[in-house]
């Protein structure tokens, strides 16, 4: 609500059709209950390393993923609103969508642990969300 409110003042839009248009952006992004959406972002300050590792990396959007306890793993809907792959190099920026079935948010709930990770060929990470931050997730499934 507030990066909206935040882009419209910066922005300087106040006409109905321009806040419709911010609206239209940003409403995707929002987790409508049996799903959680992540931005990631690639960075490499240096360019010539960052030409180098987006290529090495493309296709990493397709190796992410989140698992509840020894569950199925949930491999993202990556980038609907456009390809951003090109035949050289992938992305610095994706957009992802991890659709939970009613017994993973259920799973959750009863305290099963999360996991994230990455099981791309050329990167490989992977960690246990708890915290904080578990719990900020999890209200996304209200």
């Amino acid at each position: 609500q507030y990066q909206v409110q935040e882009m419209l003042r910066i922005e300087r839009i106040f006409e109905h059709e321009g806040i419709q248009e911010e609206l239209d952006a940003y409403n995707p992004l929002i987790p409508d209950g049996t799903n959680l959406k992540a931005t990631m972002m690639i960075e490499f300050p240096d360019p010539e390393e960052r030409r180098k590792r987006l290529a090495e990396l493309k296709g990493i959007e397709r190796h992410v993923w989140m698992q509840v306890d020894d569950m199925e793993k949930v491999h993202p809907i990556a980038n609907e609103d456009l390809e951003r792959e090109t035949e050289d190099k992938t992305s610095s920026v994706h957009f992802m969508r991890f659709e939970f079935t009613p017994e993973m948010i259920e799973k959750l709930r009863a305290g099963a642990p999360l996991r994230i990770g990455i099981d791309h060929p050329n990167y490989r990470a992977e960690t246990e969300i708890t915290g904080e931050t578990r719990e900020a997730l999890l209200r996304d499934f209200d």
